[in-house]
């Protein structure tokens, strides 16, 4: 993929596509990127970040972060990657956004290695969770520990996946990192 391309993957808000479960699918409903598809049309933080104030990410917004995209709304979304919004967008202000996207292509890439070899055709949206909010050190050190232990060599998919799984939400709750949806209490 080259920048151009991955340009199109940056979220205004923050969010990488290239890690999103709608991005990897290979299903006819796939989506190509939240630059490239009109699902912003809805989308309160493109209206104000691209269409209103003409800027790409809200990294250059004067008001960031503001109302609109804001981390205590974001913990409890049901879209658990928005999480990263707001340190995507606050690194993108630090470095820039091509050392921002080299270090989503990193990502990206170890994503695509444990969809390809590690998706037991479940663990899809996990795996798209674990690469968005776990360090990558974690991930590779999750991956190795089970290479390492034997449970990598199973042929079976279904315990392979398993067996990585369970070690990524180990590292993830070792770490104090949820992937898991958190849920606002009803009053």
């Amino acid at each position: 993929m080259n920048l151009v391309e991955e340009v199109n993957l940056v979220g205004c808000c923050g969010l990488y596509c290239g890690l999103c479960p709608r991005f990897q699918s290979k299903a006819p409903s796939r989506c190509l990127g939240c630059k490239i598809l009109c699902l912003t049309l809805s989308c309160k933080i493109f209206n104000c970040c691209v269409k209103k104030r003409g800027l790409a990410t809200c990294a250059e917004c004067e008001d960031f972060p503001c109302e609109k995209n804001n981390p205590e709304i974001h913990q409890y979304e049901y879209f658990i990657t928005n999480r990263v919004c707001i340190p995507n967008l606050s690194r993108i202000k630090e470095v820039g956004v091509e050392v921002w996207l080299e270090e989503q292509r990193e990502r990206r890439v170890l994503l695509e290695d444990l969809l390809g070899n590690y998706n037991d055709g479940r663990s899809m949206s996990f795996y798209c969770i674990a690469t968005a909010l776990v360090p990558l050190e974690l991930i590779d050190r999750a991956v190795g520990e089970m290479l390492t232990s034997g449970r990598g060599d199973d042929p079976d998919i279904k315990a392979k996946a398993k067996a990585l799984r369970a070690g990524l939400e180990d590292m993830a709750s070792k770490s104090g990192i949820d992937l898991k949806l958190r849920r606002k209490v009803k009053a």
